[in-house]
């Protein structure tokens, strides 16, 4: 993550993951859920908080979530039912939960089908917020598999290319791989400029958005510094920012994720339906290759990349997964830096909960 959307270091409160998972367990069991429920849905937004990606970790999204369950929007009882199954596929109706609860279900059945027959695909209708498509694809790899995931919001975010009004939402995907020695690869990545999450924390931190990233209400790219525009001020732009940038490549890339989330799924046209088709996918590495050879040449290629000699100005080489990989270790010893705002939201919300919460 860019340094302009971290947590300034006077605004950072220090927690350890026990402590705000214990937290946000208790936040979702009060709102309704299940043990279990809460227990794997804390788990994909603290993971996501230790891996660096606070776009999608409690500090944006939890709030909106206890609000969904609060109005009735979302459903913390929900009961998911397969609609219809084979040797490769299942498709799941959620029954109204969110991504983060069902989401993790989903994948786990794709893994268990790819053990059998080399590869298997999970599809999921009418959930909610995905909670990052990075946390589903590495599930996969944590069990010597190749993993993908997309999902499908609604057509209200991204402009196409030339257009004056959006039609797809962000239009996540993510793979990742397992490796070896190195830090797995992760790729995760919305088709927009940037996550839309990160404009809250943008907002938050009060950074400026950079030219390119979003559209005025009237489609035209703001191609100077801006600062964060308040929720339905702005559109987003494909990833490429302007044409002559390779926006076309985003805007495909979103469309494609549409087609495969919302139309295979039976749910329609993203701006037409409201979206909200996901996708999980594992390849059994095995059906084609021992996996410690695998892991060997993976292994290879990630160190390659990240040896490569960095260009003048620039420290080091990334590959997708590494800074994520190294956030994770460094988050385990020190906690993760939140920002007070958020410790004081979670003091807040436990006082009208009527709940106890062991926090700084």
């Amino acid at each position: 993550m860019l340094d302009r959307f971290k947590v300034p270091e006077e605004d950072r409160v220090y927690v350890q993951r026990e402590q705000i998972l214990a937290a946000t367990e208790a936040i979702f069991t009060k709102v309704g859920m299940s043990e279990s429920d809460a227990q794997q849905s804390a788990d994909v937004l603290v993971t996501n908080d230790m891996r660096g990606v606070e776009t999608h970790g409690v500090s944006n999204m939890l709030r909106r979530y206890v609000a969904d369950f609060m109005s009735g929007a979302q459903n913390a009882k929900a009961e998911p039912k397969v609609l219809r199954e084979s040797k490769t596929m299942v498709h799941i109706d959620a029954d109204g939960a969110l991504g983060i609860t069902v989401g993790p279900t989903a994948m786990k059945r794709a893994i268990e089908k790819a053990r059998d027959v080399g590869i298997g695909v999970a599809t999921v209708i009418n959930a909610g917020h995905l909670g990052g498509a990075g946390y589903h694809a590495t599930m996969a790899a944590n069990e010597g598999m190749l993993g993908h995931c997309m999902a499908g919001p609604g057509g209200n975010q991204m402009v196409p290319t030339f257009g004056a009004e959006p039609r797809l939402g962000t239009c996540p995907i993510a793979w990742a791989a397992p490796s070896g020695k190195e830090h797995p690869f992760l790729f995760d990545i919305a088709s927009t400029q940037i996550a839309a999450n990160k404009i809250a924390l943008a907002k938050r931190t009060g950074a400026k958005l950079q030219p390119g990233w979003i559209t005025g209400m009237d489609g035209e790219p703001i191609l100077e510094p801006t600062d964060a525009p308040a929720p339905g001020e702005y559109y987003m732009l494909p990833f490429g920012g302007t044409r002559e940038n390779g926006s076309h490549k985003g805007y495909g890339l979103g469309a494609m994720v549409d087609i495969w989330c919302n139309s295979l799924t039976g749910v329609g046209a993203g701006f037409i339906t409201g979206g909200g088709g996901q996708w999980f996918a594992a390849y059994d590495i095995e059906q084609w290759i021992g996996l410690d050879e695998f892991k060997s040449h993976v292994d290879d290629f990630l160190s390659g990349l990240k040896n490569t000699p960095p260009a003048k100005g620039h420290d080091r080489v990334l590959y997708p997964g590494l800074s994520e990989g190294e956030e994770m270790e460094k988050r385990t010893k020190e906690g993760i830096p939140y920002h007070r705002e958020v410790i004081e939201w979670y003091k807040s919300i436990s006082s009208e909960l009527a709940i106890s919460l062991d926090l700084p």
